[in-house]
């Protein structure tokens, strides 16, 4: 599982022209489910996430986190992240997992996120989403499960 987690002063996600999901102060995150994720995969990615300390304590220093800081979430499911384009030109998704995998880890992730009390919006999966967002920072950091990076 893979995350791409942009620290946000506020974030926005519209489909057909209607807002899905808004967010203030928190993270984007942007979540890529693998073929062989399991539940431990989000267990990892949900507290890396959650725990991350890249909000600014009173002395200017990265030392706060999401939960620290009562920040938001806007998570959406993009396989794109297991895009390899390392041959060729066009890149192949074969390491993304299929909906039928990736929708219930993705809701176990928004699940789990909000059992730890963090205000949780999401985007909707299998529809062209349009992002606005302002990065504060800029701060983006990736993650993966299988701690590949």
């Amino acid at each position: 599982m893979r995350a791409v987690v942009q620290r946000v002063s506020s974030a926005t996600v519209t489909v057909n022209d209607e807002i899905v999901g808004q967010i203030r102060t928190g993270f984007l995150v942007l979540l890529g489910i693998a073929v062989d994720d399991t539940e431990r995969d989000v267990d990892y990615i949900v507290q890396k996430t959650a725990g991350l300390r890249v909000f600014d304590d009173s002395d200017g220093n990265f030392n706060l986190s999401l939960k620290d800081t009562g920040g938001n979430v806007l998570i959406v499911s993009q396989f794109t992240l297991f895009g390899d384009a390392r041959k060729g030109r066009r890149p192949s998704f074969i390491y993304a997992a299929r909906p039928e995998k990736a929708i219930p880890l993705y809701e176990s992730a928004v699940s789990k996120l909000r059992a730890l009390g963090l205000r949780v919006e999401t985007g909707l999966i299998g529809e062209h989403m349009d992002f606005a967002l302002v990065n504060d920072g800029p701060v983006t950091i990736l993650l993966d499960s299988k701690k590949l990076f």
